[in-house]
């Protein structure tokens, strides 16, 4: 038997013979990682740190034309169809203000040719005043130019970009120049251009220019040809055509749709009036709707001497006494010069304008359709029953004069198991896209049409044979996208809207009652006419009448219930 000391041995001896073979692995494992990392590549060093004169190498400007080329969805050519349907839009608009403008009455034709399944050329021809031979470049290839951006008056185009951009889409979608034939009058040569825009930098580039023989007396026309997609129903040329024609009673609108040949001659829609809309007058800006920055660029830009003086003469509604009101609450010297004013001192101008009672802005910049003309527009678009139109007083919204004008059309060959028809206009323009974000939508949405006789369910617009034109006449109306689809929600429009609406539900449920009224009355009439005969034979049964004064009786009877009809 072994002793203790020898058995500890032993079992030690044990332990490190076992323990050298897990010894010897790991330290293999040890030498083929190292191998491995000897064999892998070397890590790829990172590069310098790019320098700010780096990155300066790859900024350059941007022009507004290339812009709008990568972001053409901003101006309503987001898919054929509607491409096609904004081309013609744009040419309607400018061809409707040239003519208004010179106080002539619009002849306008609208052609659109279709060259193969997804390629249409589109002209639009006015009788207006023509364009000037050095303008025409600028106003066809070149975005944001125009006149009517810095004027504060009613007109259809704002921007400077519509049929601009109609052409540069025809130039991306086909290669073709937009062309243009424009002439000033009879005794003036008629011009022919054929243009392309550069879009890097936002010009013209003319591909002819030449004197031809054109047999219309005075206009322009126009010619676009692009991709683009034709179709029928609520956003189609052929609606808007029909709701332009609406809204501008006093255009001729002729309308050659595509295979015209095929489909039917072409549409003529005529004139209701041959009253030319009243000139609208261009106005100042309003103090209250000009915001700081603003008032600061406008002080840094007046001709006038002293600030009093660019009160009064650089906006309007500013008298003398309104401008010295304003100067004193503000502290600040009248003859103080409007380009030395500190930022501190036009904000306290600012602040004091906004608090200051100042008459509202003229409205003579303005022109409404009116309501004779809106009955009579729908009166020839539908059959109805029962018109009523309303225009609203002028109001401001930012300083800016708007008026809201609500047209309805209820019954007769409506249909009355649907939705109700809704047509939206800004200055005379309807507006077919974006009709949930519109403000007039949510007007009408947020009336409570249930309290007028019609159904209406929650959220939505009523339901019933109704048509509903609703106009906006603005000097910069609130759209909110270049593309001009529908009209943003201010607080102060809203309440008009619905103001409008309210008035048309009125009279429109008081002509509804009227109409149960008589259906109660007809309804009854038709029980007293049924048993007017039974009565008679019971009055000869009981007081033995023979049968002439029995026919009398019924003869009498008759007679009293038609003069109570008419009565």
């Amino acid at each position: 038997m072994a002793s203790k000391p020898q058995a500890g041995r032993k079992k030690a001896r044990a332990r490190s013979t076992t323990a050298k073979p897990k010894q010897a692995k790991a330290a293999k494992s040890r030498v083929s990682k190292r191998k491995a990392v000897a064999k892998a590549p070397t890590a790829k060093q990172p590069e310098p740190a790019r320098t700010a004169k780096d990155l300066a190498k790859g900024q350059r400007d941007i022009s507004v034309s290339e812009f709008f080329a990568k972001n053409r969805h901003l101006l309503g050519f987001d898919n054929p169809s509607k491409a096609l349907l904004t081309t013609v839009k744009e040419g309607v608009d400018n061809a409707l203000d040239a003519c208004e403008e010179a106080s002539i009455l619009p002849d306008i034709r609208v052609e659109i040719r279709q060259l193969s399944e997804t390629r249409f050329c589109i002209a639009i021809q006015d009788n207006g005043p023509g364009i000037v031979r050095a303008q025409v470049p600028k106003i066809f290839g070149r975005l944001l130019y125009g006149s009517k951006f810095h004027r504060l008056r009613q007109s259809r185009g704002q921007q400077g970009i519509g049929i601009s951009a109609a052409g540069m889409y025809g130039l991306l979608t086909t290669g073709k120049p937009i062309v243009i034939v424009t002439r000033t009058g009879p005794k003036k040569d008629a011009h022919h251009f054929e243009l392309v825009i550069d879009t890097k930098l936002n010009a013209p580039k003319v591909k002819r220019d030449e004197v031809v023989k054109w047999d219309v007396p005075r206009g322009t026309r126009v010619e676009i040809e692009l991709e683009g997609g034709y179709r029928g129903g609520q956003h189609s040329v052929d609606a808007y055509i029909r709701q332009i024609s609406l809204a501008n009673p006093h255009a001729q609108i002729t309308y050659v749709p595509p295979k015209a040949e095929e489909h039917g001659a072409e549409h003529v829609f005529p004139r209701v009036t041959k009253v030319i809309p009243v000139e609208t007058a261009e106005i100042k800006p309003h103090p209250h709707g000009v915001e700081l920055g603003v008032l600061m660029q406008m002080f840094r830009d007046t001709k006038a001497r002293n600030v009093r003086s660019c009160l009064q003469n650089d906006f309007s509604r500013v008298s003398s006494r309104t401008s010295g009101q304003i100067l004193e609450a503000a502290k600040v010297a009248p003859n103080r010069r409007p380009s030395e004013a500190g930022r501190d001192e036009v904000e306290r101008i600012h602040n004091a304008i906004q608090a200051a009672k100042i008459m509202a802005p003229p409205t003579d910049c303005i022109a409404p359709i009116g309501e004779t003309l809106i009955e009579a527009a729908l009166k020839s678009e539908v059959s109805a029953e029962f018109t009523v139109s309303i225009s609203r007083r002028p109001t401001v919204y930012r300083g800016n004069p708007f008026l809201i004008e609500v047209g309805l059309a209820y019954g007769g060959d409506l249909p009355g198991d649907q939705t109700i028809t809704l047509y939206r206009y800004a200055n005379r323009v309807p507006l077919q896209y974006q009709q949930g974000a519109c403000a007039i939508t949510k007007a009408v949405t947020s009336t409570d049409w249930r309290s007028y006789q019609m159904q209406q369910p929650r959220g939505a617009l009523p339901v019933g044979p109704m048509l509903l034109m609703v106009h906006i006449a603005s000097v910069w109306v609130p759209f909110t996208s270049e593309s001009k689809e529908a009209i943003a929600p201010y607080p102060e429009i809203i309440k008009e809207l619905r103001l409008g609406l309210q008035e048309c539900g009125r009279k429109v449920a008081g002509h509804i009652r009227k109409q149960r009224r008589h259906a109660d009355e007809e309804k009854k009439r038709a029980y007293i006419v049924k048993y007017i005969p039974q009565v008679a034979v019971g009055l000869q049964e009981i007081l033995d009448l023979n049968e002439k004064q029995r026919d009398k009786i019924v003869t009498e009877l008759t007679h009293v219930l038609e003069r109570s009809r008419k009565m």
